[in-house]
């Protein structure tokens, strides 16, 4: 897979069914070899998890031990829980790609930083959907 994916994106897969994030993950997953992820977003999708009221501790443990089974962490760096863009960026990287998919409204109002490029799950379904353009002749 030539993405890594935001935090928002494991968790509203996990709490909208048939969302575009849901599809998305399902992609992934469906992928040969595991998506990386750091544990910077596993960090940040535990908590988002714990803060939803329909997620009770044993299911957001469960989520988790699930999401760990299907990813592979590649970046462990220190940054603060806030550093969204600094820290998917730094994944990115690690992970060898140029793109993450968010549907952060932040992120997703600049499209790039450090050479790293911020996509909608929407976007990216569209374009996985769209057929490659005739050869030039």
């Amino acid at each position: 897979m030539d993405v890594v994916l935001a935090p928002d994106i494991y968790v509203n897969a996990s709490v909208a069914l048939g969302s575009p994030p849901e599809r998305v993950v399902q992609r992934a997953f469906r992928g040969a070899g595991k998506p990386k992820t750091s544990a910077w977003v596993m960090e940040r999708v535990q908590s988002m998890l714990h803060a939803l009221p329909e997620f009770k501790d044993d299911a957001v443990e469960q989520q988790m031990k699930t999401i760990r089974g299907l990813v592979e962490i590649v970046e462990k760096g220190d940054h603060f829980i806030e550093d969204w863009r600094e820290a998917l960026v730094a994944l990115a990287k690690s992970a060898g790609v140029g793109r993450v998919l968010t549907d952060h409204p932040d992120l997703l109002g600049s499209t790039r930083a450090d050479g790293i490029e911020f996509v909608s799950s929407e976007h990216w379904l569209a374009e996985q959907a769209t057929p490659p353009p005739p050869p030039v002749v």
